[in-house]
């Protein structure tokens, strides 16, 4: 694991803090740079979702004790299943056999994992198809998302995903003031109702403005979480140094599970009102 990237090992600790913290979500979106490179990170990440040894950190993968890790590597194990494009497309019938056959328990463990390479290339009515098994997943159904390019999948389904990078586009990018005052009052979460109006008026004024603030918020979070262990943090998220990190793993399991319904969510008040709630929970 020497010969990492920067922005491959962030992936890599990231993804053992998933793991270690037990904060795994029901559905990723992964952004891959060079696919040879990245997918057999991706790859480690199912490893241990799927792991029977309960392993938690990388290093000890491949370690023997079961056949799991060497299974994926030929893609013979049955609770792994790869979606690729049939052509030029994603096809609906390839998602709904995957959907037919994931209605049926594992019996081997408890998860199960499915990867859709490319999936940008999703037509609309496979896209639809995919939609619906992320807004109702079957308990241990994992959906891993792979794209070169977010923006390139639809937003229903980029909502339902927690969003993961293999880009190098976190060290330059600039950061709003905005977010970073409402992070401030997240880190202190009852600040959310005692500054309601302020925030209201300034920050999240509407249901577009919020849901641009919170995808942000959770990005910051992933690449904060990513190189805290390494003492690489800009000095701008200093703020953080000090909130505990499953604290921020489960703001972002927030913030994943909240932004669908915000799509939802005629009262826009009410649903402010339901996650500032859930952040003062976690405190």
């Amino acid at each position: 694991m020497n010969d990492l990237t920067y922005i491959q090992e962030k992936f890599v600790n990231y993804i053992e803090k998933i793991i270690q913290s037990n904060k795994l979500s029901h559905s990723y979106l992964i952004e891959l740079g060079d696919f040879s490179l990245d997918f057999p990170l991706v790859l480690l990440f199912v490893k241990m979702i799927l792991c029977s040894e309960m392993v938690d950190d990388v290093e000890n993968l491949n370690c023997n004790r079961c056949n799991t890790c060497k299974l994926i590597d030929e893609n013979s194990f049955p609770d792994l299943q790869i979606i690729e494009a049939e052509g030029s497309q994603i096809k609906k019938n390839q998602l709904l056999s995957l959907k037919g056959e994931y209605q049926n328990k594992s019996l081997i463990g408890k998860r199960r994992v499915y990867i859709i390479k490319n999936a940008e290339k999703l037509n609309p009515s496979s896209a639809n198809t995919i939609l619906k098994f992320l807004e109702e997943p079957e308990e241990g159904v994992i959906a891993i998302l792979l794209t070169s390019n977010r923006y390139q999948i639809l937003d229903t389904i980029l909502s339902r995903c927690q969003v993961l990078s293999l880009l190098d586009d976190s060290e330059t990018e600039i950061v709003d003031d905005k977010i970073i005052v409402f992070m401030r009052y997240l880190i202190h979460p009852e600040d959310l109702f005692i500054h309601y109006k302020e925030i209201y008026d300034s920050i999240l004024s509407d249901k577009e403005t919020a849901r641009e603030i919170f995808f942000a918020v959770e990005k910051i979070l992933i690449n904060y979480l990513s190189t805290k262990s390494r003492n690489k943090n800009s000095s701008i998220f200093s703020f953080l140094d000090n909130v505990n990190a499953n604290i921020l793993l489960s703001y972002i399991t927030i913030i994943e599970e909240e932004i669908p319904k915000l799509v939802y969510n005629i009262n826009y008040k009410l649903w402010l009102d339901c996650i500032y709630s859930r952040f003062v929970e976690v405190k």
